[in-house]
């Protein structure tokens, strides 16, 4: 896969420290390695399942608590 065939994503420093930390002696030589294998897993099935949807209320209290955390 060549370089045009990637983009680059922001996700928060602290979030990238968490998952080095996570993945240490895992056998995933990179955090990048580990959320593409985790992004792969979760694209799998091609779509969101209606089932997995969240209400408006429930983005409302996750998007609360990531910004809580620091995340948003």
């Amino acid at each position: 896969m060549g370089e045009k065939d990637k983009v680059t994503l922001k996700i928060p420093r602290e979030l990238y420290e968490r998952l080095k930390d996570m993945i240490e002696g895992t056998g995933f030589s990179s955090v990048t390695e580990f959320i593409v294998f985790v992004m792969r897993t979760l694209a799998s099935s091609g779509k969101i399942k209606d089932e997995d949807n969240l209400t408006e209320e429930e983005v409302k209290a996750v998007r609360d608590r990531l910004r809580r955390l620091g995340y948003l």
